[in-house]
């Protein structure tokens, strides 16, 4: 045979062998992936059988959980409704028994009510009896009387008015001499020791003021050329200067406390600097202007270390440094303040009281006086409110707004600080006033005790300081001479303004005269 056509048999033998045993060994690791397919497919329907089976179970025990909450919830629920049914079925039977006690009080209340219109039946047929038996009574004792049921209860009035003014007067009378006897001797002594203990001298303030001078040739100088350096000082500060009267000095006048004082600083500083011209005048006068707050308020913390009294607002004592510039009845008023601090400390001490707190309400007992002319009210209400805004002691605003009475005092200190307001007011010297006021005082004192019903004649004496009414003796008994005593010095303190205090003195005399002969 043809060795080519063996060698293609061969190989075409060879190759069908191999797609053969190909063949084989596809078809046999197919039996095998299959195999492993259903191994795992079987696995799979295992482990899903298990897992419905435990599914299950679990399942049934959530159900046999849930039945068991169930019943509870429902046993629970059950006895809820129980208990209210319970709660229901007892408030029944209470109401049921308050129903029978409202039945019963209204029928009580029926009978009652009953009873009483009867009761007021009664009584009102009573009442008709007795208004009639009073009106025929009435009309009997009119016919009997002589005069009718109003003249007769005016007359019981003004019987009753007239006795009740008579135990009045006579109880007055009593007490006063009595509250006399007890206090007057006590109070004179502490007040005679206060004067004495303190012996200020004291003078009241005028209306200028002096500039000492170095020597006479300076006076030209102030006067300038054709007198018109002293022109440019009092057109600035509104003074006048007098510079011919007085030797070595000038001497400023003026009412205004505070232009003053600028006048005497400028022209002070005029004077030690020796260039005087209107230029300067102006710019010197602007310079006494701006320093005078420093001025005032040092003036204020020397009168707080005069009455020994620390810890003071800085406000209170510019207030007080004010004080410094006005006068009262042309006493000037911190120097006055001063002198009732002290006359205060010493009337404290020997009662008893706190010296402190009585030398702090005479020192701003008239503080008020500071800021009466930009704020309307009584210097007293002002100056409290100043110290209550400053946080003052209670004790102390209470004594600065009643010593002069417009408030109730709620400690002694306002009736020492009237006391002592008093004795430094009324003291020779101390006050001043002009002639016209001073008799306007007087007529206005006898007018209003001549007012008075059963006033014969009036007389101011002392300087006002007592008015002596004389009474008819017909018109006016010993007690209707107390009530218009106290009527009078009622009247007095309500219509006029004075310092210290007013005696009011009725006299009431009866001469009998006969002739022998």
């Amino acid at each position: 045979m043809n060795p080519v056509l063996l060698g293609s048999l061969a190989s075409l033998a060879g190759l069908l062998a191999g797609y053969g045993v190909r063949a084989l060994l596809g078809r046999w690791q197919a039996d095998s992936i299959e195999k492993q397919a259903r191994a795992k497919l079987d696995a799979a329907d295992a482990e899903a059988a298990a897992r419905i089976r435990e599914g299950e179970i679990q399942a049934r025990a959530e159900v046999v959980q849930a039945r068991e909450a169930f019943e509870q919830s429902t046993k629970v629920r059950r006895k809820e409704l129980q208990d209210f049914d319970d709660r229901l079925v007892l408030r029944e039977e209470n109401m049921d028994r308050k129903l029978k006690v409202v039945e019963a009080k209204e029928e009580a209340a029926v009978a009652r009510q009953a009873e009483l219109e009867r009761e007021a039946a009664e009584l009102a047929a009573r009442r008709q009896e007795v208004e009639r038996l009073k009106s025929e009574a009435q009309a009997r004792l009119q016919r009997l009387a002589g005069m009718t049921q109003e003249e007769a209860r005016r007359e019981l009035r003004q019987k009753v008015e007239d006795e009740v003014r008579a135990e009045t007067g006579s109880l007055l009378r009593r007490l006063q001499e009595e509250a006399r006897e007890t206090a007057e001797t006590e109070a004179r002594e502490v007040v005679t020791l206060a004067i004495q203990r303190y012996a200020a001298p004291h003078a009241s303030s005028n209306m200028t003021c002096t500039v000492s001078l170095p020597s006479e040739e300076i006076k030209g100088r102030i006067i300038g050329r054709e007198g018109r350096n002293v022109r440019a000082i009092e057109a600035a500060t509104g003074m006048t200067l007098l510079i011919d009267d007085t030797p070595e000095a000038v001497v400023i006048s003026g009412f205004d406390p505070v232009r003053r004082e600028i006048a005497r600083q400028a022209l002070e500083a005029l004077v030690a600097d020796g260039r005087i011209h209107p230029t300067r005048i102006e710019e010197e006068v602007a310079k006494a202007q701006a320093n005078l707050d420093e001025t005032i308020l040092e003036a204020g913390r020397e009168a707080a270390y005069a009455a020994r009294q620390q810890h003071v607002d800085t406000e209170l004592l510019r207030q007080l440094g004010r004080l410094k510039f006005r006068t009262s009845y042309s006493q000037n008023v911190l120097q006055h303040a001063l002198e009732v601090s002290r006359l205060m400390g010493i009337l404290a001490d020997e009662m008893g009281l706190d010296t402190q707190i009585a030398r702090r309400v005479g020192l701003f007992h008239d503080i008020g006086k500071s800021a009466s002319q930009e704020v309307e009210g009584g210097h007293a209400h002002i100056g409290a409110e100043m110290l209550r805004r400053a946080r003052e002691d209670p004790l102390v605003v209470n004594a600065v707004e009643s010593h002069h009475g417009d408030v109730e005092s709620v400690s002694l200190y306002g009736v020492l600080c009237s006391a002592a307001d008093a004795i430094s007011s009324s003291r020779p010297g101390a006050r001043s006033e002009n002639t016209e006021i001073y008799v306007q005082r007087l007529e206005k004192l006898e007018a209003i005790a001549n007012a008075c019903p059963g006033v014969k004649n009036t007389f101011a004496i002392q300087a006002g300081r007592e008015v002596r009414v004389i009474v008819d003796p017909e018109a006016v008994n010993d007690n209707d001479a107390m009530l218009l005593a106290r009527e009078i010095s009622r009247q007095i303190e309500a219509q006029m303004r004075y310092p210290g205090q007013i005696r009011v003195v009725v006299i009431r005399e009866q001469r009998c005269v006969e002739y022998a002969r």
